[in-house]
């Protein structure tokens, strides 16, 4: 790197990286940003060229000749498991004669989870990585690419870079600073309170709930949730997006920042669901069952996950993609965004007028849902 140059790579994968050269630019904060999580994708064929992603991480070395700035990108052949559905997108370029994929998909596989996409400190750095990624783009012949579920703090680079911002929207619950459950149930009218009490006291009667984490962990434990996990991977995508052995490096790599909730029946699992811990934020991933108990799905995702994270302090509770169930049960309407690159004019008008309409349906919307929460009336 010579002075005012940046000069970006392309590595094989994280797996290629040193774990210690790529945790560095992404920091502790988020566990699915972390060399072991991608790593373990690569690694297990889950996020690999055979499932149609091909990794292609983007870096920037510093002077020392370590990598001071990453960008986690794949070509795509494909558009599962992102969570920003831009099938319409590829349908109207294909018609005009166009070809859709590959693509650039600047994400973490499988996780619509909000995190930084521009793994540096470094501003400079963060722009030669947008720089990079449009480089890719034209040399390619690529048709985008695509920044999924960036951070707020990351829209006005990508925004200068002149790539189109897309706002959708999640739920989240927010801790405000509840001493527990209880104080939690305080905070809600007398309706939804009542509700929430009568729902747990359905989907635990008869089970006994498990945490596991750390190195209690086994491989026990990751058989009984896979087949939780098998079960709702084919009804909601036909197929499941992970392979078993990633959850086996999950749980070597990752364990303490693990946490499986388990509903067991006669001390045999029957239902769980698979959470990663952040420094502020409890993640709720995965759910699964083979025995369909009503308002278990509620228990294990979403009830169980605020205990835990009144417990340990952590400020929300990032339940997933989707899910308007979510809003009378404590948890909020909240923005999320992604940036992305079209070199076509035409084709770029067209989505930017698309954009236009939907942020103004989307704000709409979230305000809307706002009312809804089912805490008290101020």
């Amino acid at each position: 790197m010579s002075d005012g140059e940046i000069i970006a790579r392309i590595a094989p994968g994280a797996a290629s990286l040193a774990a210690e050269d790529w945790d560095r630019c992404a920091g502790a904060d988020n566990p699915f940003l972390s060399h072991a999580f991608l790593s373990a994708l690569e690694e297990s064929g889950s996020a690999a060229p055979g499932a149609g992603w091909q990794p292609l991480p983007i870096v920037i070395d510093g002077r020392d000749g370590r990598p001071a700035a990453i960008m986690p990108a794949y070509a795509k052949s494909h558009s599962a498991g992102e969570y920003v559905f831009d099938h319409a997108w590829a349908e109207a370029y294909e018609r005009a004669g166009g070809s859709y994929y590959p693509k650039l998909q600047i994400a973490v596989p499988f996780t619509p989870v909000t995190g930084r996409r521009l793994l540096t400190a470094d501003t400079a750095f963060a722009s030669g990585l947008i720089a990079a990624a449009e480089a890719i783009v034209r040399k390619e012949g690529l048709s985008s690419a695509h920044a999924t579920f960036i951070a707020e703090a990351e829209v006005a680079l990508f925004e200068r870079a002149g790539w189109l911002i897309r706002i959708d929207r999640q739920f989240h619950w927010q801790n405000d600073g509840y001493s527990s459950f209880d104080d939690f149930l305080a905070s809600l009218s007398s309706r939804k309170r009542k509700a929430i009490k009568k729902e747990r006291a359905a989907a635990l009667e008869g089970l006994a709930v498990e945490h596991v984490s750390g190195s209690a962990l086994t491989e026990a434990h990751w058989d009984a949730f896979w087949e939780f996990y098998q079960d709702t991977g084919a009804r909601k995508w036909g197929r499941p997006y992970l392979t078993r052995r990633f959850f086996s490096l999950l749980g070597e790599r990752l364990a303490d920042r693990v946490l499986l909730v388990l509903a067991r029946r006669d001390g045999v699992p029957i239902a769980g669901a698979l959470n990663l811990i952040g420094s502020d934020a409890l993640y709720g991933r995965y759910w699964g069952c083979i025995e369909e108990v009503p308002f278990l799905h509620f228990e294990l995702s979403y009830y169980q996950a605020i205990e835990i994270a009144i417990t340990r302090g952590l400020s929300r509770v990032e339940a997933g993609a989707q899910g308007e169930h979510k809003l009378s049960r404590g948890y909020r309407p909240v923005p999320t965004w992604s940036a992305h690159h079209i070199p076509d004019p035409a084709f770029r008008r067209a989505v930017a007028e698309f954009l236009e309409a939907e942020r103004q349906a989307v704000a709409q919307e979230i305000d809307y849902l706002a009312d809804f929460t089912p805490f008290k009336k101020a």
